[in-house]
């Protein structure tokens, strides 16, 4: 009869456990069924405030989801963007700001802001003329990535530069910009004027260059 009592307290004991068990494994899904449908909302349909507002909000899942490419917040490198289409210039918003005027390693910073309500992507670098006028600027050879498309988020940004020159004669003097886009193949999308800004946003130069885009400001020191 003692035998019999052992394996009965046993035999309760188990089921106690496996109860407390399934009971623990159908919270555990309940959860992820409330993150994955958290994280499942979709961007559209916001205007820019609202995206902006999202980006911040949610900068743990997005650096989480950038590491591989390292992406900043509101932008990925690569695998994130399929499906997604190419922006065209009007969703953006585009601004140059002269840094470290007078100092060696002045350059314009071209920041580029989806102000739309539908992420878009970006590629390669942007097709730049100073003033509208000449050539268009090549490429640096010190430029870095360029090889798969960023995916700006509504209220994301990348980032470029334009790499200015002044050796101290034939100088030439630059306030603006003309700045397009360039598709998967890289033709030229219209170009639209910007000013340059900053504490000096007249500059003086003999030759410059582009950067790629990128999701994180060059020359940021």
């Amino acid at each position: 009869m003692r035998t019999s009592r052992i394996r009965a307290t046993v035999l309760a004991a188990a089921t106690a456990a496996l109860a407390l068990s399934l009971t623990a494994c159908g919270g555990a899904d309940d959860g992820a069924k409330s993150d994955a449908a958290g994280q499942s909302r979709p961007a559209s349909g916001q205007d820019a405030k609202g995206g902006t507002a999202q980006a911040n909000s949610g900068k743990g899942q997005t650096d989480s989801a950038s590491t591989a490419g390292g992406a900043g917040a509101g932008a990925d490198h690569g695998g994130g963007s399929a499906g997604v289409g190419q922006c065209v210039g009007d969703e953006l918003l585009v601004t140059a700001e002269h840094r470290f005027a007078d100092q060696q390693g002045d350059h314009l910073l071209l920041t580029a802001s989806n102000e739309g309500s539908k992420p878009c992507t970006v590629t390669s670098y942007p097709s730049v003329k100073i003033d509208g006028e000449g050539a268009t600027l090549p490429l640096s050879k010190k430029a870095e990535g360029g090889g798969q498309p960023i995916m700006l988020r509504p209220g994301g940004k990348v980032y470029s530069a334009v790499n200015i020159f002044d050796y101290g004669k034939d100088n030439k003097t630059g306030s603006g910009l003309s700045v397009a886009l360039r598709d998967s193949n890289g033709h030229e999308k219209p170009a639209y004027s910007v000013n340059v800004k900053g504490e000096k946003p007249t500059f003086t130069y003999n030759e410059a260059d582009v950067l790629n885009w990128n999701a994180k400001k060059p020359y940021d020191f």
